[in-house]
């Protein structure tokens, strides 16, 4: 049960970080000095996820699931990869909707739909499958010493 807390964690660290680099770099693309993507949002937010991607998963690599990295580097981060496709799809999908749908068209508007809503939602379906289909190596077995600690 420890484990499991202290992974949701790093977890929730790793993930903060991703937050920061994606809503920082789509609105940068969108709104910021020089804005590139001023009126492409969803290509904004496709090349703000993909960055955050690569950052999420090196810290869930070598951090949040390091006990259960599998030896292939190749097959994780291919995984990882559509996983995060799934993910940006629903980020994607809820700004769409908001932005095209609702002609909810503000800097506001936007932020909540892709980094609010469809953030939270992706969140929740990157966490399971990251455990189930990517890092998929058994935990190691708790030491004896550990077990005893954590027992009592």
């Amino acid at each position: 049960m420890r484990a499991r807390l202290i992974e949701l964690i790093r977890f929730g660290f790793v993930g903060a970080l991703a937050y920061v680099v994606d809503a920082g770099l789509f609105n940068l693309l969108r709104f910021g000095p020089l804005p590139l993507l001023e009126h492409k949002p969803l290509t904004a937010k496709v090349v703000s996820v993909a960055v955050a991607t690569v950052v999420a998963w090196v810290g869930n690599r070598y951090w949040t699931f390091a006990d259960r990295r599998t030896a292939s580097r190749g097959r994780e981060l291919a995984v990882f990869a559509a996983i995060n496709v799934v993910g940006m799809a629903i980020a994607v999908g809820c700004l769409a909707f908001s932005h095209y749908l609702l002609g909810l068209t503000s800097p506001l508007a936007d932020n909540i739909s892709a980094n609010v809503v469809g953030l939270a939602l992706g969140t929740l379906f990157r966490y399971v499958a990251y455990r189930r289909l990517v890092f998929t190596a058994p935990a190691p077995e708790p030491s004896p010493a550990t077990a005893t600690a954590t027992a009592g």
